[in-house]
């Protein structure tokens, strides 16, 4: 199961990420999100679960967790097509 972890310090490498959620489970991945021009972080990533029980062990755990003076937010990840607005 994949996971959206938003609200990330920009400070956050891959490896950090991973950290914070390997108390909950094996993380398959752990990815954040940089800028294709600059390379820097954009504030949020992914963590990739094997099971959807250390999923939502991480969504329970790190929901509204302090990192570094920024609350984060993880929920499970949207596919692209459920993330689409309608077009006027």
């Amino acid at each position: 199961m994949k996971l959206h972890v938003g609200n990330l310090p920009h400070a956050v490498s891959d490896d950090q990420l991973r950290s914070l959620a390997e108390p909950f489970g094996i993380p398959e991945s752990a990815e954040v999100v940089k800028d294709r021009t600059s390379g820097n972080s954009r504030g949020y990533g992914f963590v990739v679960f094997s099971t959807a029980d250390e999923a939502q062990a991480a969504i329970t755990g790190l929901n509204g967790k302090d990192v570094d003076g920024r609350t984060i937010t993880v929920s499970e990840a949207r596919s692209p097509k459920d993330r689409e607005r309608p077009r006027v």
